[in-house]
C-alpha cells in the first residue's frame, strides 16, 4: 500500500499543508486515502477528514501501545489504496529531549512508514541545505525518503535551494509549495480553525482543486505514489470487534463549539454496543429521543457563549437528563458547558448549564500543557479505582471558583511531573480537562457502556 508520513523541521513549517495536498492530488487520480495524525491533536484530522472523504484517526506513541496503535492504524486502512499520516512538530520532538519517545520519528519506525520532510524554505536559501543534512545525520536508523519545500518565493528560488541540497545532501528533493493563501488555514488560541467553520459545499471542492492543481504543479507524484508502507496489513489480526446485542444511544456534542474528538473513542464505544447519536448545543433545541448517556468533548464553547446559553431548551433538557441519573461523561468544553457560568476574555460573565457547581474564567495562556497519566481514585463512570489510563490536557481557561466536589482522578503532568486531583464527579456526570485516548484502556469505554446500559435498565423499569 501507499504510505508516507509528512514531517517538519519544526511546527508551522507546513505539514498539514503538504499532507492536504497530497491527500486532494491521490483522490484526483482515484485513490482512496486513509489519513492519520500523529499526536493528540484534534483540528488537522478534521480537515483530514474532509478534504480524504474518510474519518481520520490519530495515532500516538506515547498515549498507545505499540500494539494499540497498530490495531489504530490497521482497522483505519481497511479499504485504503494509501495512507498520508501527519506528524507532530519537528520529527524528532516528543515527551522529552533525551529520546524519540512520543515523537513522529518512532511512529514511522513503528508503523515502518517512509518519511517525507518538509521545511519552510519562506526565508532561506543555501542554509536550509544545513538542515536538512542535519536531519539525515541525526538518527541513521530513520532515512528520509524525500523531501517537500514550502514557502518557495519563485522558480528562481526554488532552483537555488535545490542547487544546494543536491550538492550537499543525499535525500532526493520530491516538490515543492509556492507562498499560496488560497490554501491558508486561519489560526487561533489552540491552533488551527476547525473544519466546522472553514468552508464547505462547493468551497470544499474548489479547495480540493486548488490544493490537488498545486500538488501535480511543482511535486514529482510518481516517486511519491511509488512510496510503500512496510507494515503488513495482515501481519497480526485484528482484535475481535464485540457488539452486544442490547444496544444504548450515546447522545453526542458535535458542531462548531464541540468538534474535538478521537475517532477511536467513537469506534470503541460501538464495539461495545452502543449507538453515536450527535446533537448540536448550538442549533438544537431539545436533546435526541431516548438517549441513554452523553458525551460532551471538547472544542470552542467560549467562541459561541452566547449562543449556548441564550438556548435555554437544550440547557434544560441536559439538567433533565442529569436529574434522571444518567451518565454524562464531558471533557475540557464539555466541562465548561456543564459548569455555573464562563468568563469570556473580554470580562463577560455567561451562564453555562449550571450541571456543576464550577465558575470558569479564559486565561491569556495555554494552562497544564501536555501529556497526562490519569489514575482513578475512586470507582466512576469510565473504570474502577486503580485504573490508569493516558491522555492529553490543552487548554487557556481554568477554573476560577468551585465548591466542594469529590474527584475521581489524580492527574500527572509529564512535563512537569505536577500531580493534582481531577476528574470532578457529581452524581452520574463525570467531568475533566484531560482528553482521554479510550485505546490506551479499553476497559474505559466498555465501563461507559455497561453505565449507559444500567440507565436504560431502569429507564424500562420505571416505564
Amino acid at each position: 500500500m501507499i504510505g508516507i508520513l509528512i514531517a517538519g523541521t519544526a511546527s508551522g513549517v507546513g505539514k498539514t499543508t503538504v499532507a492536504l495536498s497530497l491527500t486532494a492530488a491521490m483522490r484526483r487520480r482515484g485513490l482512496e486515502v486513509q489519513v492519520c495524525k500523529g499526536g493528540p491533536d484534534f483540528l488537522d484530522t478534521g480537515h483530514h477528514t474532509r478534504v480524504s472523504g474518510r474519518a481520520a484517526h490519530n495515532v500516538d506513541t506515547w498515549m498507545l501501545s505499540a500494539d494499540a496503535n497498530e490495531e489504530v492504524f490497521r482497522r483505519a486502512c481497511l479499504g485504503a489504496d494509501a495512507i498520508v499520516v501527519e506528524g507532530m512538530m519537528g520529527l524528532f520532538d516528543g515527551k522529552d529531549g533525551t529520546s524519540e519517545s512520543g515523537s513522529s520519528a518512532e511512529i514511522a519506525k513503528l508503523l515502518r512508514l517512509p518519511v517525507v520532510l518538509v521545511l519552510d524554505a519562506g526565508k532561506s536559501a543555501r542554509s536550509l541545505a544545513a538542515v536538512v543534512l542535519g536531519f539525515e545525520r541525526f538518527d541513521p536508523e530513520l532515512p528520509l525518503a524525500g523531501i517537500i519545500l514550502n514557502k518557495v518565493a519563485s522558480d528562481g528560488h526554488f532552483r537555488m535551494l535545490e542547487a544546494a541540497i543536491k550538492t550537499s545532501c543525499k535525500t532526493p528533493l520530491l516538490g515543492w509549495f509556492p507562498r499560496e493563501p488560497a490554501v491558508t488555514i486561519p489560526e487561533r488560541h489552540l491552533g488551527l480553525q476547525t473544519a466546522q467553520e472553514a468552508s464547505n459545499g462547493d468551497a470544499l471542492e474548489t479547495l480540493i482543486d486548488t490544493l490537488a492543481e498545486l500538488t501535480e504543479k511543482h511535486c514529482d507524484m510518481p516517486k511519491i505514489l511509488g512510496l510503500r508502507c512496510g507494515l503488513e496489513q495482515n501481519a497480526l489480526p485484528l482484535g475481535p470487534i464485540l457488539v452486544k446485542r442490547d444496544q444504548v444511544r450515546i447522545g453526542v456534542a458535535r458542531d462548531r463549539a464541540f468538534s474535538f474528538y478521537y475517532e477511536d473513542n467513537f469506534d470503541l464505544l460501538r464495539e461495545h454496543g452502543a449507538t453515536i447519536v450527535p446533537f448540536s448545543p448550538l442549533q438544537d433545541e431539545l436533546l435526541p429521543r431516548d438517549l441513554h448517556a452523553l458525551y460532551l468533548g471538547g472544542g470552542y464553547p467560549e467562541l459561541y457563549a452566547n449562543q449556548l446559553s441564550a438556548n435555554r431548551g437544550m440547557v434544560s433538557g441536559i439538567r433533565d437528563f442529569v436529574a434522571c441519573g444518567r451518565p454524562v461523561y464531558a471533557e475540557c468544553g464539555g466541562m465548561i458547558y456543564l459548569s455555573r457560568q464562563l468568563t469570556t476574555s473580554d470580562g463577560t460573565v455567561h451562564k453555562m448549564a449550571g450541571v456543576l457547581p464550577l465558575e470558569m474564567e479564559m486565561t491569556g495562556k495555554l494552562v497544564n500543557f501536555g501529556y497526562v497519566t490519569v489514575e482513578l481514585t475512586g470507582d466512576c463512570l469510565l473504570g474502577r479505582k486503580g485504573t490508569r489510563i493516558r491522555g492529553h490536557s490543552f487548554h487557556y481557561s481554568r477554573i476560577a471558583a468551585y465548591e466542594a466536589l469529590r474527584t475521581s482522578y489524580r492527574v500527572t503532568y509529564s512535563l512537569s511531573g505536577k500531580e493534582e486531583n481531577e476528574g470532578f464527579t457529581a452524581d452520574s456526570v463525570l467531568a475533566s480537562y484531560i482528553h482521554l485516548h479510550f485505546r490506551a484502556h479499553p476497559d474505559v469505554a466498555r465501563h461507559f457502556v455497561e453505565a449507559a446500559m444500567a440507565a436504560r435498565s431502569r429507564d424500562l423499569l420505571t416505564r
